[in-house]
C-alpha cells in the first residue's frame, strides 16, 4: 500500500502532495529531495529514508514519487506511477510537465483521489475516468451525467472494468492482426548468430453486449491443453504476456485464451519465438577493397517466401566516411548514396516471392592523412514489410465469440512481418 504521492519539479519544489495514510508526512520528502534530486550522479529508483521507501520516476521535468513504510511490491508501485503518467497525458492532451500541473491543480488532486483509495490503486483507465471526471471548463449535460452515474460504479467495482455495458453495433465485426518483428544477426561468413521474432496480437472489436471470446493458436501448450497428440506445425512461444481482460485462471488450467474484449483497439497478447524462424530475406554481401581508395560491392538479396509480395524494402549498405563517389547499378528499384549517413541506400517498393535481385557498386574514396584508421565495416541493415506472412510460423486456429443474443460476427484475420534489427555483417 502507498502512503503518499508527490509531484516534484527539477528544482526540488513539491508541486503536489497527496497523503493517503498518516505514516509518511510531507516533511519526509525533504530528505528524499536533498539526497536524490540534488545529487548529480544517477541514483537507484528506490531509496529508503527515515524508515520510508521512496519509488520515483521522471516524466519530462516532473518527478513522480510514491512513498510507503510497508514492504510493498516494487513492480506494483512503478506500474502505478507509469499508469498515472498516462492518465495525466490523457487529460492534458498528451503533454505532462510542470506548467500543466501548475495550471490544473484542482484536476490533478481530483484524479489522485480517484486512482487510489487509502493507499490501494484503483482504476487507472483514462476512458473510464473521463466518464465522471471532466476537464475544467467542460460541462456535462444531464443525459450524460445520468449514464455516467449508472455505469461508473459498475465499472470501477465490477470484474470487467475495461468494458461498459450497453454497447450496441448494427454490424458486429472483429479485426485480428498478427504483427511480427524479425530480428537477425548474420556473421560475415554467412552464419546465423542470432534470430528471433517478437510479435503481438492486435485486436479491434466492434461487438454488441458483453461477448466472451475464445482464441486458439498453434502454440504447443495450447494444443496440448486441448488434448491434441499430433503437434505438427506447433511452435514454442516464450515471454508471453496478456492484456488484463484475459482470464489467466482458465489459461493455467486448460491453456485456453478466454476473454471479454474491450471496445475498440487493444493488444491482446505479446510473445517471442526463437526457434525455427522463417527468415523472409537472405542477404549475401561481398565487399572487396581494391587498394586504399577503391571498393567493389556486390549484394544479392533473395526472398525466401512465396505467393506473397514484400513492400517498401530498404537495404542500407554502410560505406567508409571518406567516400567521394559511388556508382551503383541495381537490378531493381533505385540505389542512391546518402553522404549524411555514409550509406548506399537501395529501395524497392515491391519484392515478389521467390525472387532474387542484385546490386553492384564501385566506390571511390579520398586519400586523406586523417583516414589511416581502418574502416570498421558496420553491418548491412534491412527494412521491410511482408503482408500475410508470419515469420514465426504462428497461425490463428480459431476465434470463437459467444454472446447471449447469439448474433453473427464477421471475423477478419491478417498477418504481417516487419523488420526488427535485421543485420548482416560484411
Amino acid at each position: 500500500m502507498i502512503s503518499a504521492v508527490y509531484l516534484i519539479n527539477l528544482k526540488g519544489e513539491i508541486l503536489i502532495y497527496r497523503s493517503y495514510r498518516d505514516d509518511v508526512t510531507r516533511a519526509a520528502a525533504d530528505a528524499f529531495r536533498m539526497q536524490v534530486l540534488a545529487a548529480k550522479e544517477f541514483r537507484s529508483p528506490v531509496q529508503v529514508f527515515e524508515k520510508a521507501s521512496f519509488f520515483h520516476i521522471r516524466s519530462s521535468n516532473v518527478y513522480l514519487v510514491a512513498a510507503t513504510r510497508e514492504n510493498v511490491n516494487a513492480a506494483m508501485a512503478f506500474q502505478f506511477l507509469f499508469a498515472l503518467v498516462e492518465v495525466f497525458k490523457g487529460y492534458f492532451g498528451g503533454a505532462f510537465e510542470e506548467d500543466t500541473v501548475r495550471d490544473n491543480f484542482p484536476l490533478v488532486y481530483e484524479l489522485l483521489d480517484e486512482v487510489m483509495d487509502f493507499g490501494y490503486p484503483q482504476s487507472c483507465s483514462t476512458d473510464l475516468l473521463k466518464t465522471f471526471i471532466l476537464q475544467e471548463g467542460q460541462a456535462m449535460d444531464p443525459a450524460r451525467a445520468l449514464v455516467a452515474s449508472s455505469l461508473a460504479p459498475a465499472q470501477v467495482t465490477g470484474a470487467v472494468s475495461w468494458r461498459r455495458e450497453g454497447i450496441k453495433y448494427r454490424k458486429n465485426e472483429v479485426f485480428l492482426d498478427v504483427v511480427e518483428h524479425v530480428n537477425l544477426l548474420v556473421s560475415n561468413k554467412g552464419t546465423v548468430l542470432r534470430s528471433d521474432v517478437t510479435g503481438e496480437v492486435v485486436m479491434k472489436t466492434y461487438l454488441t453486449g458483453m461477448p466472451e471470446c475464445k482464441f486458439g493458436l498453434n502454440d504447443k501448450l495450447m494444443m496440448q491443453g486441448e488434448g491434441k497428440k499430433r503437434e505438427s506445425g506447433a511452435i514454442a512461444m516464450e515471454d508471453v504476456s496478456f492484456h488484463q481482460c484475459v482470464k489467466l485462471g482458465k489459461f493455467d488450467s486448460d491453456k485456453a485464451v478466454t476473454f471479454i474484449p474491450p471496445d475498440g483497439e487493444f493488444i491482446l497478447m505479446k510473445y517471442r519465438v526463437s526457434e525455427n524462424i522463417n527468415l523472409p530475406f537472405n542477404v549475401i554481401p561481398i565487399v572487396k577493397e581494391l587498394g586504399r581508395t577503391r571498393l567493389e560491392i556486390n549484394v544479392k538479396v533473395k526472398a525466401q517466401y512465396s505467393s506473397v509480395t514484400g513492400l517498401n524494402v530498404i537495404i542500407r549498405i554502410p560505406l567508409p566516411p571518406n567516400t567521394a563517389k559511388v556508382t551503383p547499378v541495381a537490378a531493381a528499384g533505385k540505389a542512391k548514396y546518402e553522404p549524411e549517413t555514409s550509406e548506399l541506400v537501395w529501395r524497392m517498393r515491391k519484392f515478389p516471392g521467390d525472387t532474387e535481385y542484385s546490386l553492384s557498386a564501385e566506390v571511390e574514396m579520398s586519400a586523406r592523412i586523417e583516414d589511416k584508421k581502418a574502416w570498421s565495416r558496420p553491418p548491412i541493415s534491412m527494412e521491410f514489410q511482408v503482408p500475410m506472412l508470419a515469420a514465426s510460423g504462428l497461425h490463428v486456429r480459431f476465434l470463437k465469440i459467444h454472446e447471449k443474443s447469439n448474433y453473427n460476427t464477421i471475423k477478419w484475420v491478417r498477418y504481417i512481418s516487419k523488420n526488427g534489427q535485421y543485420l548482416n555483417r560484411i
